[in-house]
């Protein structure tokens, strides 16, 4: 069984699509994408030379389109202030009173936690909001 050159430009493709789908980096795609398009190269014809400059072109261009696209977006926020990790981010508790090192202890989802103060200014007791969780203490804010 002779296979065509297309032929392993597709098994390469497969090949790239499953290495990634294993280790989830996205950037094999990318390649594989560069591999489709030799495989459409070679079933229209073009040599060997034309085959892996139309896959080196496209592969390459699709990764560093990726890179330049993943280079612009924002970057997220550390975990211990990330909404989106933690649901405590944005909850209100009440502070009794705060010792002079600028911590508390409030009761929150039914025990007791530390908290520290991380608003500007002097601590002032009342209703707080949740900024951060670092462990088992909680970064609190004046509520506005």
């Amino acid at each position: 069984m002779d296979w065509s050159a297309a032929t392993w430009w597709w098994v390469g493709a497969g090949v790239l699509v499953a290495a990634e789908l294993l280790t989830g980096t996205f950037y094999l795609l990318m390649v594989a994408l560069g591999c489709v398009a030799g495989a459409i190269a070679s079933h229209l014809g073009g040599g060997g030379t034309a085959q892996l400059i139309t896959a080196s072109l496209v592969g390459g261009g699709a990764t560093a389109g990726w890179h330049g696209m993943r280079a612009r977006e924002p970057r997220s926020q550390p975990a211990a202030t990330n909404r989106d990790v933690n649901l405590d981010i944005g909850q209100l508790v009440q502070v009794p009173a705060w010792s002079a090192d600028g911590t508390a202890r409030v009761r929150y989802r039914g025990a007791d936690w530390k908290a520290r103060h991380r608003g500007a200014g002097a601590p002032v007791t009342g209703e707080h909001v949740i900024v951060a969780v670092e462990g088992s203490e909680l970064g609190l804010e004046p509520h506005r």
